[in-house]
């Protein structure tokens, strides 16, 4: 195997502005020619993102009360046309983004604020930027400034920072797009979202500067960029007259369910099957719009307005979420999450794994063992069938990142294997992808499940509607408060039926436990925020507060990505094939659900597993993932899923402004965690070497594995969106001081009838993508809610005649 040559300061990072793009950044030293500043400067090259991009720091020599910073951005110009943004955390959301285009002679500037992956906000804090010079020509422009309140920001009481410490790194993100914003002469202009992003460390230590007090005083005066508000400022709680948002909405239906679940994905989909088929009226409230078209979605390049596909059908197109997530993304939710009907079965890659034994086995409690899960799992399989081949001509096209990456392993060792025909064999094995794909076609819930469902009388399904919190007279809930997301929604409350029944809750890691944050569910700090918000007039009394760590336990894989090149690897663009598809390959997928459309971008193959023993005697599971993508049209990226055995953990919080947000990351805050992801890539890049025409280009040949693991930030570009465990299962109850949210039944502690069914639920992550896990909990769960709705309708039968007698027999009780 060969080095290629070296970059300095290597990241590969998914998940920041987006994961479809992944960029080096080179550091140096530079000083501006027209101001006299030296900055610690971040280099992209036009390889990256036309035209390239440069963004130079220069910080104050110790304590900055002012979180401020002297910059130097060189934004590129496409046509004479373009937009450079910088993120002042890394990531897209929750975090003060700057954009910076031309505008005649002059820059514009705008600081902006996205809670969710979309079109973001004007930001309302503090920030103040003050431009000491800028150039413009047909291609580039720059611009220097100094940039007040910009390290630590604060949008309407939702507040962040990056305050640099010496020794460390910050955190930054860029963003570049061809498009103008329109209009630009106006500072608050709507933009069209970037067509390139990346994210880089820039040491803290390389970048201050003992006479930055010097560079200030001499600055011109000028007026600067400024926004309103004190960074300090906080929501101001305000009732409102109704809880209906702008837009067409219907009145909430009157009639009343005996379930009501609140989320129509992998969980939500299975239990309304499942709770109609056994007779039971059911309302699936979806908060986003339609998506496949067999259920009214219409989002679809034009090349498919023939046809009865939208992109969500095409498994083509399901990497296109993270080039264009405009009406599918949550805006509340600050990583990436599908608002949609089907949510992460409607957008993800549809990798279908049956997990280990051993992930049942060491994750769930009695009840939830591999012994008990084995008919549930045969009964999502059956239904859904995996597929490896997805092509309905047979043929696995481009098969290349299979056959380089496969050799390689096959040769030093490692054994093929059908994954899903020996599950349990995850240590050093390797395998092709498995999707839930059928006819050429998304499949998964929404093909099966949702289909008998819709078929039934007693079953609803109502989308565009978000549910704000459950309607509860302490232990007991009467129904739920609905307002309308979309037009169309439904607004108002609908109730389950009296006394027996059930909400229960399958709105995701993010959205369940926010409904229970606002529902009074969960830690004390967290519905203090709530009661302090726009929410708070609408609040459940404190009295009747549920205290449960609601949010603690946040899971996921941590991802590690690796790049190799190889001579034979070519890149299909599956990006561009969502405008201007190969017209052949197009009519072909159209025609006959065939060829590279058929198959899941971006050509992901194939998947292989390890474990690792650590130091503390725990076993680490690692799964990757190699797809052909990167820096290059012969580059393939290896991520590395960190997973079940990882002792790591985060949470997930609520702001003022009632959007989630990871405030702890659960990433290799464990030595023996990250002693596992470097031990698991250096096995992998042996393996890699038995083939001399495969170059390891990322990390670069001047960083050792460790070095280069080391140098990755912890961020949320470090996430596989696998989330789990915000409302996790166990048999210890956080009533009493323990861990769990919710029972084995999985009802949540301290209510007589909510429930939450989903991957919160989840005590960690397993080996695996998460989807069919997440379904076969489901099926489990229709089990146990079907087997405690007859007792109780059993018990309630048979002491209905005594009733009366019970109760004041209860209130003489009081009374003494």
């Amino acid at each position: 195997m060969k080095l290629a040559n070296p970059l300095l300061n290597a990241s590969l990072l998914a998940g920041l502005w987006a994961t479809s793009a992944y960029a080096q950044a080179a550091i140096d030293n530079f000083t501006d020619p027209s101001s006299g500043i030296p900055f610690s400067r971040a280099s992209v090259d036009s390889s990256e993102t036309a035209g390239g991009f440069q963004f130079g720091v220069a910080l104050p020599d110790g304590t900055d009360p002012q979180a401020e910073y002297l910059g130097y951005l060189v934004g590129a110009r496409t046509s004479d046309a373009g937009w450079t943004g910088i993120s002042h955390a890394g990531a897209m959301t929750n975090a003060l983004l700057m954009l910076a285009w031309v505008d005649g002679q002059q820059i514009q500037t705008s600081f902006r604020y996205a809670t969710g992956y979309v079109a973001p906000d004007i930001y309302t804090g503090n920030a103040t930027l003050t431009q000491i010079a800028h150039t413009i020509n047909d291609t580039h422009f720059t611009l220097t400034y100094r940039c007040q309140w910009c390290l630590a920001w604060n949008q309407g009481g939702s507040g962040g920072s990056q305050l640099p410490q010496a020794g460390q790194a910050l955190v930054l993100g860029w963003a570049q797009s061809e498009t103008n914003p329109s209009p630009v002469t106006d500072s608050d202009a709507t933009i069209i979202q970037h067509d390139t992003m990346g994210e880089y460390g820039l040491p803290v230590n390389g970048a201050q500067l003992s006479n930055y007090s010097s560079y200030i005083a001499k600055i011109p005066t000028a007026s600067p960029t400024t926004t309103p508000t004190s960074p300090t400022s906080t929501a101001t709680a305000t009732a409102t007259a109704t809880a209906c948002a702008a837009g067409a909405f219907q009145t909430a239906p009157s009639t009343t369910y005996d379930y009501i679940i609140v989320g129509a994905g992998a969980g939500g989909i299975p239990l309304a099957d499942r709770l109609s088929e056994a007779g039971h009226s059911v309302l699936l409230i979806e908060k986003g719009p339609p998506s496949s078209h067999r259920w009214g979605g219409t989002l679809r390049p034009d090349w498919l307005n023939s046809t009865n596909l939208t992109r969500f059908d095409v498994p083509g197109l399901d990497n296109q979420i993270w080039h264009d997530s405009a009406g599918i993304a949550c805006p509340d939710i600050g990583v990436m999450a599908g608002c949609v009907l089907g949510g992460g079965v409607a957008i993800n890659s549809g990798l279908w794994w049956y997990a280990p034994d051993i992930d049942w086995n060491t994750n769930f409690p009695t009840g939830w063992q591999a012994t008990d899960m084995t008919p549930n799992v045969q009964k999502v399989f059956s239904r859904i069938p995996w597929n490896d081949n997805p092509s309905m001509d047979g043929i696995l096209h481009m098969p290349e990142g299979l056959d380089i990456v496969g050799g390689a392993l096959g040769a030093a060792g490692w054994k093929s294997v059908e994954a899903n025909q020996v599950p349990n064999q995850k240590t050093q094995t390797y395998s092709r992808s498995i999707w839930m794909y059928s006819n050429g076609e998304r499949g998964g819930p929404m093909a099966t499940y949702l289909v008998t469902a819709n078929a039934r009388k007693n079953f609803k399904l109502i989308m565009n509607t978000a549910v704000n919190r459950v309607i509860r007279n302490g232990s007991h809930i009467t129904g739920v408060e609905v307002e309308n997301f979309d037009n169309g929604g439904y607004c108002g409350t609908i109730n389950v039926t009296a006394n027996t029944g059930r909400v229960i809750l399958s709105a995701g890691t993010y959205g369940s436990p926010k409904i229970l944050f606002r529902s009074g569910i969960g830690p004390a700090d967290q519905l203090a925020v709530v009661n302090g918000s726009s929410d708070g007039p609408k609040m459940i009394s404190s009295k009747q507060w549920i205290n449960l760590p609601v949010g603690e336990n946040l899971g996921d894989h941590t991802d590690t990505d690796i790049q190799i090149t190889h001579p034979n690897i070519t890149f299909y663009d599956y990006y561009a094939a969502y405008d201007t598809p190969i017209q052949a390959d197009a009519q072909n997928y159209i025609q006959h659900r065939s060829g590279m459309l058929a198959q899941s971008a971006p050509n992901i193959q194939p998947i292989f597993w390890d474990t690792v023993v650590g130091a503390d005697g725990i076993t680490r599971q690692l799964q990757y993932t190699a797809r052909v993508e990167g820096n290059t049209n012969q580059s393939m990226t290896i991520s590395q899923y960190l997973g079940r055995g990882a002792v790591s953990r985060g949470r997930l919080t609520i702001t003022s402004n009632l959007d989630m947000t990871p405030s702890t990351l659960p990433y290799l805050q464990n030595a023996d965690d990250l002693a596992a992801v470097i031990t698991g890539l250096e096995r992998v890049v042996k393996a890699l070497q038995t083939d001399p025409n495969i170059t390891l280009s990322v990390p670069s040949s001047n960083q050792t594995i460790t070095e280069y693991v080391n140098s990755v930030p912890i961020t949320t570009g470090r996430t596989a969106n696998h989330w789990v465990g915000t409302n996790k299962m166990g048999t210890d109850s956080g009533l009493t001081g323990g861990t769990s949210v919710v029972d084995t039944n999985t009802k949540v502690y301290g209510t007589d009838n909510l429930y939450v069914v989903d991957a919160s639920i989840f005590p960690f992550i397993g080996s695996t993508n998460p989807s069919a896990l997440i379904v076969a909990v489901a099926e489990r769960a229709s089990e146990l809610l079907l087997a405690s709705q007859s007792t109780t309708a059993a018990t309630t039968a048979s002491s209905g005649s005594s009733m009366k007698g019970r109760t004041r027999r209860t209130v003489r009780q009081r009374a003494s």
